[in-house]
């Protein structure tokens, strides 16, 4: 069903757009996470630093703000925030002074070990609700959503 205006332009309803149905998903996960998370003192956004540190090692800012979903200037004041309470650690790149590479420091690590089994308690609920099959296939369907929207026109 669509919304219309006087000029003609129709809108889908809200429930049926892609945008508002792929936000109330992320809230409908998150909401099982953020009590975890606070019970531990971090954001959803540190938390999603952390991880990529431990999974891909040390990197620049711009590689990590665009894995983590992050603003640069955003990502500069957690940097300075994380890295205050000794979660990652920063060094001159040897290959280019001018850039900083952003590492996850043994407190960091020991910080995701503590939460993962908490973290891994709530995803196993969320597979047994949705299915690990049907999981897996929304995780494919996503990134090919992504994929084909961040290709170029031919």
């Amino acid at each position: 069903m669509t919304t219309s205006d006087e000029d003609g332009f129709e809108l889908a309803r809200t429930d049926r757009t892609l945008p508002i149905a792929l936000l109330r998903a992320r809230e409908a996960v998150m909401e099982r996470f953020r009590p975890i998370l606070h019970a531990h003192d971090v954001t959803e956004q540190q938390w999603r630093i952390l991880r990529i540190l431990q999974e891909r090692g040390e990197m620049d800012a711009t590689q990590l703000a665009r894995r983590a979903c992050i603003l640069a200037p955003s990502l500069t004041r957690m940097i300075k925030s994380m890295e205050g309470r000794g979660l990652i650690g920063t060094r001159r790149d040897p290959e280019d002074r001018r850039r900083a590479l952003i590492v996850l420091t043994g407190a960091g690590d020991g910080l995701l070990r503590k939460v993962a089994p908490e973290s891994a308690a709530v995803y196993a609920e969320i597979e047994t609700r949705v299915g690990a099959a049907r999981l897996a296939h929304l995780l494919d369907e996503i990134e090919a959503l992504q994929d084909a929207l961040s290709a170029r026109d031919p």
